[in-house]
């Protein structure tokens, strides 16, 4: 092929106009790529700002109910649901997790009821259940991997019970994907979508999110870093995907997006399925505070993170930016 010359090559033609630049965009964002995460608490109308999100709330059932109104009308076909317990309802082992009656299976059935259609994604891991703030069950500073298995394949199926849609093991235990297909078949959840996270680091930019759900301080001194991944991993993250897809998931993720673009083209590149990616908490309160000292442009900054994990190979975003995203589909602005 010739090479391309200036001045018969000018590449400024197609970025001359509005309507040239959109014609030409290899990358575009709809609603359906938007996948919002929503905190749930127990009581009756309570909507808590989370200190370090701002903008971002605790909501009661019935609060959830009305964001769920909210994703409908704009567009938003999925949500992501995380319950923030009491802490009289925690305990080492995460016992309310397998508790049919638990706040998230409560949540759960009556968004399904009222919303049949919107899509629900749920974590199943111990974190939000446990004094010690782990994915799993600890014996001392050891995160046993084979008995949170046992725990993690109880809370999927009460999970699923309970009308969940996609359930999101992210507690990063090896082997958990194989052993909760496996209930899941025995059980008749035949269609029970699992959305691994399978390339999940121990990243540090989930602080605030360990405020939104009551996490707490973390025991031990380790953090979670002899479970979650290491940053410096590459070619690790592709060897976790591999193994996830092997046992049965059907969709995975890359947790957190900013950091780890990279691993999301790879992925994108190498496996046909499906890939998620999370715009974790970190990266929203990151960018939330240098808009809101005026060093970036909220509508351009917001975007453009958007778009680059799009354009990385994402097929959808968790994000907590998807209302005011999808209000900018809908009205065109984007």
């Amino acid at each position: 092929m010739t090479p391309r010359q200036f001045p018969a090559t000018r590449l400024r033609r197609l970025r001359r106009t509005p309507a040239i630049r959109s014609v030409v965009a290899e990358t575009n964002l709809h609603q359906s790529d938007l996948i919002w995460p929503l905190f749930v608490i127990e009581g009756d109308n309570l909507k808590q700002p989370i200190g370090s999100m701002p903008g971002v709330f605790r909501y009661s059932i019935d609060q959830i109910l009305r964001q769920c109104e909210t994703a409908v009308l704009l567009g938003i076909q999925m949500i992501a649901l995380f319950p923030k317990l009491e802490s009289d309802k925690k305990d080492a082992v995460g016992s309310d997790a397998l508790n049919p009656n638990t706040l998230i299976c409560r949540c759960l059935k009556e968004v399904k009821a009222k919303f049949p259609n919107l899509m629900i994604i749920c974590d199943v891991a111990l974190d939000p259940y446990t004094t010690h703030g782990h994915d799993g069950i600890i014996d001392g500073e050891e995160i046993l991997n084979d008995k949170t298995i046992e725990s993690l394949v109880k809370q999927a199926l009460l999970l699923a019970q309970a009308g969940c849609d996609i359930l999101a093991p992210s507690d990063m235990m090896d082997g958990r994907i194989g052993k909760i297909r496996n209930a899941l078949e025995e059980n008749g959840y035949h269609d029970t979508i699992i959305s691994s996270y399978a390339a999940k680091y121990a990243s540090a930019f989930y602080g605030p999110f360990r405020e939104a759900v009551g996490a707490g301080k973390l025991a031990g001194n380790s953090g979670k870093s002899t479970y979650q991944m290491d940053s410096r991993n590459y070619r690790e993250a592709i060897s976790e995907v591999s193994l996830d897809i092997t046992e049965g998931a059907d969709i995975v993720m890359v947790k957190p997006a900013m950091p780890y673009l990279d691993i999301i083209k790879e992925i994108n590149n190498r496996f046909d399925i499906p890939c998620f990616a999370y715009q974790v908490s970190g990266e929203y309160s990151m960018l939330m505070a240098a808009i809101e000292n005026g060093w970036l442009s909220e509508d351009a900054a917001i975007t453009e993170a958007i778009l680059g994990i799009k354009r990385a190979g994402a097929c959808a975003i968790l994000t907590y930016f998807a209302p005011l995203i999808a209000q900018k589909i809908q009205d065109g602005q984007i």
